[in-house]
This record gives C-alpha cells, structure tokens and sequence, in this order.
C-alpha cells in the first residue's frame, strides 16, 4: 500500500525538513522586503501632474522670493508654508478634478459657463504676469550659472536656457517631456540638504512655525503678496487642468466626451494623491529655504536678497561651498522646470480661450498657434533682461498681478467645481468650498493691501 504524502513528508531527513523551513523563511523575508520598494514604485508611478505643479510653483522667482523672507524677517514669516498649504492643495486639486470630470482644461470651461469678458481679462493679466516670470527666471538661471562658471556671458545663457526649454517642449514627445519634467522636480531637493548645512536654531523655528508673527508696513505686506502670490498662482491653475487632459489623452482617450464618461472614482483617488504629494513638496521646499536663509542670512546682517542667485552668494561665507553649489545648481535645474510650465500655462489659458488646438502631445504643424504663444512668451521673458528691468521689481510687478488675478480666477474654479451639471458626481464637498470661498476673501485682502502699499 502507497504512503500517504504526509507519511511520505515525515519520512523525510530532518535535514532535509529544516532547509525546506529556512528556504521557506527566507522567500517570505524577501516578499516582505520587496514589499515596501514595490509600494514605493507604484506611489512614483501615481505621482505626475500635482507633483509637476507643485515643483514648478517653486521657481527661481519663487525661491528669491522665499531667500528674501528669510533674509529680512529670520524665521518671523515661516508661519507662510504651513498656511499655504492646504489653501494651495484645494485649489489645485479642484483644477485637476475640473479637468478630469469634464475633459477639457480650465480655460475652455470659464468660456463656456461664465463671461468671455472676465476670462479675457485673466489670461491677459497671467501673460503679463508669466512673461515677468520668464524673464526674472531666465535672468536667474544665468546669474547662478555664472556664480559656477564666471567665463560663460550672461546674454549667451540666458538665450541659450530660452532655447533649450523651447527645444524641449517642441521636439521632444509629451511622453518622454512628462518623465522628464518629473524626474526634474526632484532637484529641489537641494534645499533640503543645504538646510542642514547651517546651523538652524530648532526650538526658534518651531515656536514661529504655530505661532504667526507679523508687522504692518509695507515692506512685510508686500513680502506677504508674494508668497501667496508664488504657491497660489494663476498659472498653476491652467497649467494643472489641462495636463490632466494631456495625461488622459496619453492613454488613449482622444475625444472630450471618452475623457468625461472614463474617468472613474480610482482616477480621482490617484489624482489627489499626486496633487497633495505635490504640493506638500512644494510648502516643505519653501520652509527649508525660508529656515536655511534665516538661518545663514538673518543671524549675520544680511537682510537685502535680490535674486536666487544672490541667495546663493551670500550663503557661501556662512554654510560654506556645498550649501552655495546646492542653491546655485537648484535654481538652474527647476528653471528648465519652471519655464515650460509658465509658458505651458499662458498659451493653454489663450489657445483655450479662442478655440485653438492645444496640447504638448500635438506636434509643431499640428497646434502652430499653440506653439507661436510658447515662443512669443519665451522671446519676450529674454527681453526682459535686456532692457534694464530690475529683478526685484519684477518680481514685485509678477506678485501684484498675480495678487490680482488669482482671487478672481480662484472664484470661477470654486463656482465650476461646485456645479453639478459641470462636476457630476466630482463636484466640491462642503469642506472644499469652505476653504476656496475662504482662498477667495484671503488673497482679495492681501492683494488689496499690496495695490493701497504699492500705488497709494
């Protein structure tokens, strides 16, 4: 009569049996190892769109903006990063659901449920705004590489970095630009190593971080405008919406009615993990940058930033070569980042807005007016620098009309994203209306504050 397995089993050597057990240990070792890589792998794959945003919000003038306010007030206005945002997450998040829900970018949807007259006078105040931008950025970029390379002119970087971010968005197919841009939004993490290059008073910092401190001049409301106006802005908006769309036609979802009806609650679940991972970046970049500045800056007199690249500089003597080689290399990789989203974001807004072909997935014959307004915008930021326009006033000129423009345009997001005939089963829960209608009263405020500092 044949054994049974299990008498076959127990028949076996106890040698035999043991290295089966360790075998087996060992391959569920392995299972739980891989486990968190695996993990980790599928949370890089969700990540696009909201992480794109969230680094691109950090620009080189959005970092000059941030060295400032660690420069002149130390750790008094690091209350900004946490306040920001969650004002910041909600709206991007509601942009991104716009675009999912509906299939078309935020532009296209203003025109058709509000008046043609309010979205001309937005995109026209975000031009004027992302060529200021460009041109500060450009300018920024130049000055950091030549603090690494002096030899190199300033003109000939300035064109040269317009021409390579014209190259990228032109030539280069949206698949492989996406992953490009991605992979590039890590350099911003720079400014958490130079951070801890300097010596930051810890319990100081913290006791600012909960407990807001502020004064009422105008230097304090101005720096206030900008910060807003760097993690709150017009161009985010755009930008966000319609890459959304980008990433839906990516998969295959060619028609504005397939992107409506095929987006599924999985999609939105994906999307606000991208967005808030995005935008949770973007604050904890500009909280390092506002401690590393007060930190090395603040504490030795140093009180005055004028760009990033001055940042940069005047960390040498206090955090030494690696902090000022980190913010230096910093501001270079995330304006090739920045540039394309600003000028990305500004023919969106205007191609949407009269009906042209739009997207970075169509060729150069395909959308030549897409494309024509990238150029433009890129043609004009070089001027920028040619003309003796001062950094510091650019980046003044850049957050007042941001200042301006974005309780409006925050207005419209909130009025789209809370309708059901537009959203469906997408729309704004209470809470998200809660925190757009106050993003709204907030930044109407503020920007009021800076127009009566600035003019009056």
């Amino acid at each position: 009569m044949r054994k049974s397995i299990l008498e076959k089993i127990f028949s076996l050597p106890a040698e035999v049996l043991e290295k089966s057990v360790e075998l087996e240990h060992e391959i569920s070792g392995d299972v739980a190892r891989q486990k968190p890589v695996q993990e980790a792998k599928e949370y890089w794959k969700i990540l696009g769109p909201g992480l794109v945003t969230g680094a691109a919000d950090d620009d080189p003038s959005g970092i000059a903006t941030y060295s400032q306010m660690g420069a002149s007030r130390g750790f008094n206005l690091i209350w900004l990063s946490p306040l920001t945002f969650p004002l910041m997450g909600a709206i991007q998040e509601m942009c991104a659901r716009i675009g999912l829900a509906t299939g078309v970018g935020l532009a296209t949807n203003i025109k058709r449920h509000f008046s043609k007259k309010a979205l001309y006078f937005c995109v026209v105040l975000l031009l004027f705004a992302n060529i200021f931008n460009i041109g500060a950025d450009l300018g920024a970029m130049a000055k950091s590489m030549q603090l690494i390379y002096p030899q190199i002119g300033f003109s000939f970087l300035v064109i040269g970095f317009a021409l390579l971010s014209l190259g990228l968005q032109i030539f280069i197919p949206y698949k492989k630009y996406s992953k490009y841009l991605k992979y590039l939004s890590l350099v911003l993490l720079a400014y958490v190593f130079s951070a801890f290059a300097v010596h930051i008073n810890w319990p100081d910092l913290f006791g600012h971080l909960f407990i807001p401190t502020m004064s009422f001049n105008k230097d304090e409301i101005i720096l206030i405008c900008a910060a807003f106006g760097t993690t709150i802005s017009p161009y985010l908006f755009f930008w966000q919406s319609s890459q959304e769309v980008e990433e839906q036609i990516l998969k295959g979802e060619k028609t504005e009615e397939a992107r409506k009806n095929l987006t599924t609650k999985e999609d939105i679940k994906k999307m606000r993990i991208d967005n808030w991972s995005g935008m949770l970046f973007s604050n904890l970049i500009m909280f390092f940058i506002i401690a590393t500045c007060a930190a090395a800056l603040f504490s030795n007199g140093i009180t005055n930033i004028g760009t990033a690249a001055d940042a940069a500089l005047a960390l040498r003597p206090f955090a030494g070569n690696f902090a000022f080689i980190l913010f230096a290399v910093g501001v270079i990789g995330i304006g090739l980042m920045a540039i394309p989203v600003l000028a990305g974001s500004a023919s969106y807004a205007l191609s949407e807005s009269f009906g042209w072909k739009t997207g970075l997935y169509r060729k150069l014959k395909q959308a030549t007016s897409f494309y024509g307004i990238i150029i433009i915008a890129m043609l004009l930021g070089i001027a920028l620098n040619f003309i003796g326009l001062n950094p510091i006033k650019a980046l003044i000129y850049a957050a007042v009309l941001n200042g301006i423009t974005s309780p409006v345009m925050i207005y419209f997001i909130v009025k789209l994203s809370s309708r059901e005939d537009v959203m469906g089963q997408f729309k704004n829960k209470k809470i998200g209306n809660i925190v757009g209608w106050f993003s709204v009263a907030l930044l109407t405020v503020v920007s009021i504050g800076t127009i009566i500092f600035l003019f009056l």
